[in-house]
């Protein structure tokens, strides 16, 4: 191995996508795998951070009763959920005439956050946005069409939102859809129209935070409540304001239980998915999972409806919100992306994404055994903005010739592969190829198997492609010279007997690789993980000698490659030394802080930056690589995003 003298090239035209945190659909930071409690054998240690008593006494409940005994239909409960790989949110309600625009002023953020943004006084919000809301061009069937067409297999929708409104007739607490001029009950006709179209039907409901109800957390423009952005007596408000507690205790049993009860028993949902629990204690958020399992034990809950340190109550987890990279995670999980930035429908959100990155989403999801809940927001008047559908047309074509490779598929079995992602079914591998080799030759690493053969699916006739092995480890396809898909070109291969596998992850010596820290092992205690939106799939909490990353890797033949570090500061102030080791040997990179969007209302994404490292080169065999800190100004060490290795003359 040889290291060329290199020069540290601090590419400071910073990629400036930035990072707005304004109207955030609040969610848990982190999320753990559902795990199965034996009672008094283990879950019984309550965390060190539960303070209230009421928390600990229900936590004990749980693991000694109806948790323990709800976890036993688990798998039937989710066997649905986890075939189906692919759903549709929807975020509409009251405030989508608006689009985010409140007395001429418009903007970036959530829409759906558009009274608690703009702080606009119940009254007032009742006054201009609930007494006047009349979709007249909502139609179910079109909506359902339109997600069944796409290739989803399952619908959400925001029964009730933030804002405390319901969008249906609700007899529990009638602050709902009767007080509009539209006089129907769109979560009726969409119930019924996923029936005849074979979708499951779910609701969104915020159970925790609702700007309505003056004894709920979140509204302190109206009310002074606990819960919103003043922070008043602090994020834990039980804590500090326990006065408060029995506010809570009484919209929960006024108006979250009874709407939660009357939504299953109206509507008979499929699914239910929650948000935002941090705005209650505990012991709250699981008295309304012990009313829903009493009331439906069928009912799958996502996983952010009840929670603490170590355990997920919920059947499956979610990601952060509108993630566009992904960990690998162990359990049953979904990502939220959105169209574009904005849940609920925002007029001034032009930054759409393209099809291709939601087909390799989607695809990134299932080769990780993950789903993907795709979220589009509709117009004031009932209908889908045409990006929206076209968006949802492309991808459903996608789906028509390949959904086979995602629908009921479980996770990659091999190591990570340069060229794209790979899933299973059976005795089926799908090789997913968003790099398709300009030789023809694509290398699937760590596979050794009895093929039997293979086809792209895109092709009518499923012609097979010549496979032969490349080596013990490694196979060969040979494929034609061009794609036959610019989204995502699938392979099907079948083979009999058993399927040994390489945890080594092969590299390329003649197309791009890409090392995510997402992918890295992480050695050492503290460090803490970006959500996965642009530019925050980044590790953090980067501060002590013992913590580094590493990769493992190998090569078929020597290579040599550019080697480029991307990486974002937390602040300004911040700069420093670390070190890329490669087989034992260190190179110092200097880095300094990231510039963030001058302009706040810009800031959509973090900033990144560059450092083309430098030219290095490979032997054939095992490699390790290593990012191990140096000397640091400011909180933390850098927070890195990526290294890539390209090969030379590519």
């Amino acid at each position: 191995m040889n290291f060329k003298k290199f020069k540290f090239l601090l590419l400071l035209a910073v990629v400036s996508f930035n990072y707005q945190p304004s109207f955030s659909q609040e969610s848990v930071k982190r999320a753990f795998e559902t795990k199965s409690s034996g009672g008094d054998e283990q879950g019984l240690e309550i965390p060190g951070n539960i303070k209230l008593s009421q928390d600990k006494d229900a936590i004990r409940e749980a693991y000694k009763g109806w948790w323990t005994e709800s976890m036993k239909t688990h798998d039937q409960r989710i066997a649905w959920f986890k075939e189906a790989k692919f759903g549709c949110f929807i975020h509409w309600g009251v405030s989508s005439p608006a689009g985010n625009e409140w007395k001429g002023t418009g903007g970036l953020g959530y829409s759906e956050h558009l009274m608690r943004a703009r702080k606009i006084p119940l009254a007032e919000y009742k006054e201009k946005l609930v007494a006047t809301f009349n979709p007249e061009e909502f139609n179910a069937e079109e909506w359902m069409k339109a997600a069944k067409q796409a290739g989803m297999k399952y619908f959400i929708i925001t029964a009730k939102h933030h804002d405390g409104f319901a969008m249906y007739p609700s007899e529990a607490y009638p602050y709902d859809i009767r007080l509009t001029q539209f006089k129907r009950d769109p979560m009726r006709e969409l119930r019924e129209a996923a029936t005849k179209y074979g979708i499951k039907f779910g609701f969104y409901y915020s159970h925790a935070f609702d700007w309505e109800h003056p004894d709920a957390p979140g509204n302190d423009w109206d009310y002074e409540n606990p819960g919103g952005d003043k922070l008043l007596h602090g994020a834990n408000w039980w804590e500090n304001y326990p006065e408060f507690i029995p506010h809570a205790e009484k919209y929960v049993n006024e108006k979250s239980i009874p709407q939660i009860k009357e939504l299953i028993r109206n509507y008979h949902p499929d699914i239910l998915w929650f948000d935002t629990p941090h705005k209650l204690p505990l012991y709250l958020n699981l008295k309304i999972l012990k009313a829903i399992r009493e009331t439906d034990p069928s009912l799958p809950v996502n996983g952010r409806l009840a929670g603490m340190q170590g355990q997920n109550f919920g059947d499956y987890i979610n990601t952060g919100d509108r993630a566009a990279y992904l960990r690998s995670m162990s359990g049953i999980w979904e990502v939220i992306p959105t169209t574009n930035e904005s849940y609920g429908y925002n007029k001034f959100d032009k930054n759409y994404k393209a099809p291709k990155h939601f087909v390799r989403l989607l695809t990134s999801a299932a080769a990780k055994g993950g789903n993907m809940l795709l979220n589009v927001g509709p117009m004031g008047n009932g209908k889908w903005d045409v990006t929206d559908i076209i968006i949802l047309k492309n991808i459903g074509t996608w789906m028509e010739t390949n959904g086979e490779s995602i629908y009921g598929t479980t996770r990659n079995p091999l190591a990570i592969q340069s060229w794209g992602e790979i899933t299973q079914k059976g005795n089926s591998l799908y090789l997913h190829i968003f790099q398709w080799p300009d030789d023809g030759r694509l290398v699937v690493g760590g596979l050794n198997a009895k093929v039997k053969n293979a086809f792209l699916m895109a092709d009518p006739q499923k012609k097979s492609l010549k496979c032969s092995p490349l080596n013990k480890s490694d196979l060969i396809i040979n494929l034609p010279k061009t794609a036959p898909d610019s989204l995502n070109s699938v392979i099907k291969l079948n083979y009999t007997g058993s399927l040994k596998t390489d945890s080594f992850r092969l590299l390329s010596s003649r197309q791009l690789n890409q090392l995510q820290v997402f992918d890295a092992v992480l050695h050492g205690t503290g460090f803490s993980y970006g959500d996965g939106k642009p530019n925050s799939e980044f590790v953090g909490n980067w501060k002590n000698k013992d913590q580094y990353l590493s990769w493992n890797f190998r090569l078929n033949e020597p290579a040599e490659f550019t080697v480029a570090l991307k990486y974002n500061t937390d602040k300004t102030d911040e700069k420093g030394l670390v070190y890329l080791e490669i087989d034992g040997t260190n190179y110092p990179v200097e880095y300094v802080a990231t510039i963030p969007e001058k302009d706040p209302s810009k800031r959509i994404f973090n900033s990144s930056a560059i450092i083309v490292v430098g030219k290095i080169k490979l032997d054939t065999g095992l490699h390790q690589l290593k990012l191990t800190p140096g000397v640091y100004q400011g909180a933390q060490i850098m927070r890195p995003l990526s290294l890539t290795l390209n090969p030379s003359g590519k």
